[in-house]
C-alpha cells in the first residue's frame, strides 16, 4: 500500500541488520526520539523536519528495543497522492513509536499499539486538512465519525487483523 516506505524499509534491512549488534536505546535517544516526533506531529508537512523525520525511522530501525506491531490494513486511501501516504504512514510509525516509548510495559500490546497508531494518523490527517481541505478521505472522515461517536476503540479492535498483532 506504500511502496516507497516497503522500498526504504528494504534498502535500510542491510543497516538495520548490521545495527543488531548495537545495544538497547539510551534515554537520551528515547528523549529525542520523543522531541522528533512531537516536532512532526505538530506540523506534518514541514519539509525542514525531514532529517529529523528520518533519524527516528532509522534509530526504530536500529534498536533493539522498540518492537512495532505496524498494520496498513486498516487504511483505505483512494485520494491522498504518495506523499500524503507517506505522511500518514509516518504519522502512524511515530504515534506508534511514542506509545512504546510511553509505556513500555505496553510494549507486547499490539491492539493497543494498532490504536495508538490510529490516533495517531487521525490527528496528522485533521493537520493535513488545515493545509489543503480539498485532501479530504472519505475512509479517514469515517474513522473520525467513529471517533467522536466513541466507537473507534471497538471498531480498531474488530476490523485489526490478526496479522497485525501479537
Amino acid at each position: 500500500m506504500f511502496p516507497r516506505t516497503i522500498a526504504i524499509c528494504l534498502l535500510l534491512a542491510p543497516i538495520a541488520a548490521a545495527a543488531a549488534d548495537r545495544g538497547p536505546s539510551t534515554p537520551a535517544e528515547r528523549k529525542q526520539a520523543l522531541e522528533y516526533i512531537r516536532h512532526f506531529q505538530a506540523d506534518p508537512l514541514n519539509p525542514e523536519l525531514n532529517a529529523e523525520i528520518q533519524w527516528v525511522v532509522k534509530w526504530t530501525m536500529d534498536v533493539p528495543d522498540i518492537r512495532l506491531d505496524l498494520c496498513t490494513s486498516l487504511y483505505k486511501l483512494s485520494n491522498a497522492d504518495a506523499r500524503g501516504r507517506q505522511v500518514l504512514f509516518d504519522a502512524m510509525v511515530f504515534a506508534q513509536t511514542a506509545f512504546v516509548l510511553e509505556n513500555s510495559d505496553r510494549q507486547e500490546d499490539g491492539p493497543a499499539q494498532v490504536q495508538a497508531g490510529v490516533d495517531g494518523v487521525l490527528r496528522v490527517y485533521e493537520a493535513m486538512l488545515k493545509a489543503n481541505a480539498k485532501a479530504r478521505e472519505a475512509y479517514l472522515d469515517k474513522l473520525i465519525k467513529r471517533r467522536e461517536d466513541g466507537t473507534l476503540a471497538q471498531f480498531v479492535k474488530q476490523h485489526t487483523p490478526s496479522a497485525c498483532t501479537n
